[in-house]
């Protein structure tokens, strides 16, 4: 079918991940299907009732019915198809526009609120504000952090180099102004010129930060809050890209300050509550 085409090279065009790539458009294929309907005749109904379907519709191959990630994927490419066609003007109304699902339940993630973040700025010291520049300001990762190196940092045109991130992948961070005053106020009062190491971040030994030494520092902070719960680095980075998605970025802008390499890694941000929007100026 031309248009099931026309809608994987439009997921590829937007990065998607090659499991995504050939099984959102299958799944778009089945529903068009069981429909036998033109797009334009489509309704909210007949989405409704080809959900209820699949969650009667026994597995083609094993005991036992269709898991509720199997579903979730089927409505997921269908809302995907739906805003796409309707994009391109085929058509008035989507259908999917009036529908809300519950997504299947996952891991929770320790993500911090603005007040939160806030709190840990308000109470860090000069090396615990480098821990929150770099994982929360710059949303790096446990490892991007342990080779930062002080080359990969520009002060004067305000961006970080990842020279080798998840999968050997480069990327540039643009630094808030805060986060280029924090890292600067470390280099000029802390770092040990006298030790020759190309680390931007050194321990009490002079040698490079371990991702353990970072997660020490952090830990440190935290306990000078009530803040509960396992929060490590990491948590620091998911809350930066649920924060960044609250104050109207895009989902690509995210996914690139990020890093990630597929789309889907990022999405899953999107649902953080409106009341964690953080105006950066007044920390």
């Amino acid at each position: 079918m031309k248009k099931i085409e026309q809608f994987r090279r439009h997921l590829q065009r937007l990065g998607y991940g090659k499991t995504s790539v050939q099984m959102l458009p299958s799944c778009v294929a089945d529903f068009l299907k069981y429909t036998s309907k033109f797009i334009q005749n489509i309704t909210s109904q007949d989405i409704l009732n080809y959900k209820t379907y699949l969650e009667q519709r026994p597995k083609r191959t094993g005991p036992g019915g269709l898991s509720e990630s199997y579903i979730h994927h089927h409505i997921y490419g269908l809302k995907l198809f739906f805003a796409w066609q309707q994009s391109r003007g085929v058509l008035l109304i989507n259908p999917m526009s009036s529908l809300s699902f519950k997504s299947p339940k996952s891991k929770k993630r320790e993500i911090l609120s603005v007040v939160q973040i806030k709190e840990l700025y308000g109470l860090a010291d000069v090396k615990e504000r480098v821990v929150l520049s770099l994982f929360y300001g710059c949303g790096l990762r446990r490892s991007e952090g342990e080779q930062l190196n002080l080359k990969d940092v520009s002060f004067k045109s305000g961006l970080l180099y990842v020279r080798k991130g998840k999968g050997g992948k480069r990327r540039v961070v643009p630094m808030s102004e805060k986060v280029i005053e924090d890292l600067q106020m470390y280099v000029d009062s802390e770092r040990k010129w006298t030790i020759k190491s190309d680390a931007l971040v050194h321990n009490i030994r002079g040698r490079r930060m371990s991702g353990d030494s970072y997660n020490r520092i952090l830990k440190s902070l935290l306990k000078r809050t009530e803040l509960k719960g396992q929060i490590t680095l990491h948590s620091l980075r998911h809350s930066i890209a649920s924060h960044l998605l609250e104050r109207g970025l895009s989902v690509e802008y995210v996914r690139d300050f990020l890093g990630h390499k597929h789309l889907e890694s990022t999405q899953i941000y999107t649902h953080i509550k409106s009341d964690q929007i953080w105006n950066w100026k007044s920390t």
